[in-house]
């Protein structure tokens, strides 16, 4: 292998024991059909099986394949930006472990970019994800779409290929949170997407449960848009108007002794409605100051333990 290959191919690991010597065979057999220079980074984001163990035997037989561990689980977007940190490629491929994203795909995307393309991403045109990955998908882009003013295709991922200009750039992005898809929208560069075939997963589950999902779709919206916090102030100013259209009616019919009582009912609804507005904006803020904080502490989103 030569210092600068071709192609770096990066893979974020976890839980992948069971399939981890068929993706470096998948790849490798891909790498056969494009005929280059090649390197394969595997991440290990802390797994708690045996995938290290099965990482550390393949860099062992393999000179091509380079395994990188983190200090303890940082998150499979993170572990991306910890394998891109070592690609060598003039193209790094990004790809998820659990054959979903088909190697075999690689040659597609490769002749494509030497169209004059800088990135190429894979459009999984028919997803063989559960209804549920599928149906939360479909929502956040709808949602990120509104609160960004952008598009966001949720037939695209990670999978594509990508320049070294455009890996660099991405690596420069210094974010907090970290979410690959939309660093790459953000960068820019000459971009174009492809149909390729997505695969069901080949085995085990995957580690993003419901919660983790609305976790990351709700950090990911905080750190790329300050919507939330434009929709709170014009909705207080539509309060406000409201309330004072109401006091000048009020004043009119004390002006006309058509108000004996006050109505206590009307007094709480106010109270509480009122203060239920104040404390969700000042919910709002907090979190933006709170992500504010996280990222003027500067703390490294990943730390490698090992490289082998």
């Amino acid at each position: 292998m030569k210092s600068n290959p071709e192609i770096s191919i990066v893979s974020p690991i976890y839980k992948a024991e069971g399939f981890l010597d068929k993706l470096v065979a998948e790849i490798e057999k891909a790498m056969l059909t494009l005929d280059v220079d090649y390197e394969i980074i595997l991440v290990d984001d802390r797994s708690k099986d045996n995938s290290w163990e099965i990482m550390k035997v393949l860099s062992s037989k393999k000179p091509h394949v380079k395994s990188v561990r983190l200090s303890r689980n940082f998150g499979q977007h993170p572990a991306i930006m910890a394998g891109l940190s070592q690609a060598k490629g003039e193209w790094t491929v990004v790809m998820d472990c659990d054959l979903q994203d088909q190697p075999k795909e690689i040659v597609k995307l490769y002749n494509k970019a030497q169209e004059g393309f800088e990135v190429v991403q894979a459009r999984r045109k028919n997803r063989e994800d559960s209804f549920l990955k599928k149906l939360s998908s479909k929502i956040f882009s709808k949602v990120y779409g509104y609160f960004t003013d952008t598009k966001y295709d949720n037939e695209i991922a990670n999978y594509g290929i990508y320049h070294k200009q455009v890996i660099k750039s991405v690596l420069e992005v210094s974010d907090y949170i970290k979410f690959f898809p939309l660093f790459i929208a953000f960068v820019g560069y000459k971009s174009t997407s492809i149909i390729v075939e997505h695969a069901p997963r080949d085995s085990g589950t995957t580690s993003y449960s419901f919660s983790k999902l609305v976790s990351l779709a709700f950090n990911t919206i905080i750190s790329f848009s300050n919507k939330p916090l434009k929709l709170f102030v014009k909705f207080g100013m539509i309060i406000s108007l409201l309330s004072f259209c109401v006091g000048i009616y009020y004043i009119y019919q004390a002006m006309h002794h058509e108000i004996e009582v006050l109505g206590f009912t009307s007094i709480m609804v106010s109270i509480w409605f009122l203060s239920g507005i104040i404390i969700t904006t000042i919910g709002v803020v907090g979190i933006y100051v709170g992500k504010i904080f996280d990222q003027t502490k500067n703390r490294p989103v990943y730390i490698i333990d090992e490289i082998i």
